[in-house]
């Protein structure tokens, strides 16, 4: 282990990364104490996988579970007149960008010690815990929605994952899994900080992939705000490490059916969350909201609230481009239409807009917006 540590960033109390733990005090979500960063020199390049980047994490387990995650694709394509680049993220093995930080958690928890993880889920998250709980010989329960279809935890079955369908809410759904926590290690995409040290190594990725430059503009579909937090992370220690000047500029794209984060960010009032055809982004109540919204102020960047109608467009006009992809994260494109429009993106930038699920796993969702009848 180094002497990186647990971080509670509220209260700048440490824990040390010998014992593993998912909370600090009173519950409180945890971050890692900053890490210097990596230069390219200490790039893996014989490693296709995340794990290329092993040098950024706090320790380099013997043996990480990898099933070659990472390494997606970067696609130019036009949006609403001007070039983007997309980076197409469900080029992993359980078909979302979750795989990131699952692989990452779980080597490095089993490194530790853990053998049994709890996640409550009933979605790319809990599909992606499943999978590489198994690759790594570990045992998975997932908590999810009585209410869920069945549908939406075949993956997570598949793997071998326990599923355990919980009555009522799925805010009653993660508070059962809390009490849970006690008998089995919550390995919460949510709460632990190892999963954002997974999704930190996008921003390495990105680096790499533009010669070691940074962009100018990150766009991310944003619910819990793993993968703004994660770029927040990753390129702040590639600034630290003296990679590149500044970080790019971060904006997070929710539906305003649900979207505490940009309400908050924008100084508007909290809003009762609805339904949303953007369901992997519907987190009525972020556990980080305050440290999601200070990366979007550090880096100068924002965030954009997308109607039902501008997600529902954008999932089509991606999917007429050859991009099949989820409603949840089609409305990042829709937000780059709406930032050049207003001007705060311009034609001529660097602009990544992240695609983090695909469109096989919202396939009725979409035969819906097709007007057809499965």
């Amino acid at each position: 282990m180094t002497d990186t540590a647990y971080l509670d960033p509220r209260t700048g109390r440490t824990w040390p990364l010998d014992t593993p733990r998912w909370c600090g005090e009173g519950r409180a979500p945890l971050l890692l104490t900053p890490l210097p960063g990596i230069t390219r020199d200490a790039i893996r390049t014989e490693e296709r996988s995340i794990w290329r980047y092993a040098a950024a994490l706090p320790f380099a387990p013997e043996d990480p579970i990898s099933m070659g995650e990472g390494c997606t694709p970067l696609v130019p394509r036009v949006i609403a007149g001007a070039s983007a680049l997309l980076k197409c993220e469900w080029f992993m093995p359980t078909g979302s960008f979750k795989d990131r930080g699952a692989s990452v958690m779980l080597s490095l928890l089993r490194a530790q010690g853990v053998t049994e993880v709890l996640e409550d889920s009933s979605g790319n998250g809990g599909a992606a815990v499943s999978a590489y709980a198994a690759a790594g010989g570990m045992a998975a329960t997932i908590f999810v929605p009585e209410s869920t279809s069945p549908a939406k935890t075949v993956q997570a079955r598949a793997a071998g994952a326990a599923i355990r369908l919980i009555p009522g809410s799925r805010q009653d759904c993660a508070d059962a899994a809390l009490a849970e926590a006690e008998r089995i290690f919550y390995a919460s995409h949510n709460w632990h900080p190892f999963f954002l040290e997974g999704t930190k190594t996008l921003a390495y990725e990105l680096w790499e992939d533009l010669g070691f430059a940074a962009p100018d503009n990150v766009i991310v579909p944003c619910g819990a705000g793993s993968n703004v937090l994660g770029c927040g992370i990753g390129f702040a220690e590639l600034v630290r490490a003296g990679e590149i000047a500044k970080p790019p500029r971060i904006f997070a794209a929710q539906p305003a059916n649900c979207a505490p984060i940009a309400r908050a960010f924008l100084g508007e009032a909290p809003a009762a969350a609805r339904p949303t055809i953007a369901e992997g982004t519907a987190i009525a109540e972020p556990l980080r909201l305050a440290e999601v919204n200070e990366v979007l102020r550090r880096t100068g960047g924002g965030a954009v609230m997308l109607t039902e109608e501008e997600i529902a467009a954008a999932t089509l006009d991606l999917a007429r481009t050859g991009i099949y992809v989820e409603p949840t994260c089609a409305q990042a494109a829709a937000a780059f239409a709406r930032l050049l429009e207003a001007g705060t993106i311009r034609a001529d930038e660097t602009t990544v807009i992240v695609l983090t699920g695909t469109g096989l796993k919202a396939t009725p969702r979409i035969a819906e917006l097709l007007g057809l009848a499965l």
